[in-house]
């Protein structure tokens, strides 16, 4: 704004992110294109901003992120949480590759239960491959420096 010679207070802009915001992320997932049914989940360990959290992340197989999720711990818990928020945008899938993890298995798991208890007949199908899941590695080594740099 000051480049066009526009002063303003920063609690104007302030005010604009906050009013807007709703309307801006509303757009931009009405506009999203639908995802695959065919999810892989990994979630890894990493730092930012000096503290070590979870990063959980689901992509189609055809590498697009879905969604991602930052967590302190790695437990049941935060793998239901993330499986419960990612279909809101994203659908639901048929099926999810994971690694061998437990908090995975039990995440899922809890959603399909969740899911038969809202009367949806068709579980999510759960594959643990050890070795589906490392698109996620080569792909997170090469735009880490983008996103957490």
């Amino acid at each position: 704004m000051a480049e066009r010679g526009v002063d303003l207070d920063h609690a104007t802009l302030n005010r604009w992110a906050s009013r807007y915001a709703g309307l801006i992320a509303e757009t931009a997932r009405y506009r999203k294109r639908p995802a695959d049914r065919s999810w892989r989940m990994d979630e890894t360990y990493v730092k930012v901003k000096g503290e070590w959290v979870y990063l959980y992340r689901a992509i189609d197989k055809r590498g697009k992120t879905l969604d991602f999720m930052l967590s302190e711990r790695r437990n049941k818990a935060a793998a239901t949480r993330f499986f419960a928020r990612a279909p809101e945008v994203n659908g639901l899938p048929h099926k999810i590759v994971i690694d061998k993890s437990g908090a995975n298995t039990a995440g899922i798991k809890a959603i399909n239960k969740m899911l038969n208890s809202f009367g949806c007949p068709i579980p999510i199908e759960m594959v643990r491959r050890k070795y589906l899941t490392d698109v996620f590695d080569k792909n997170f080594l090469r735009h880490r420096a983008l996103v957490f740099g």
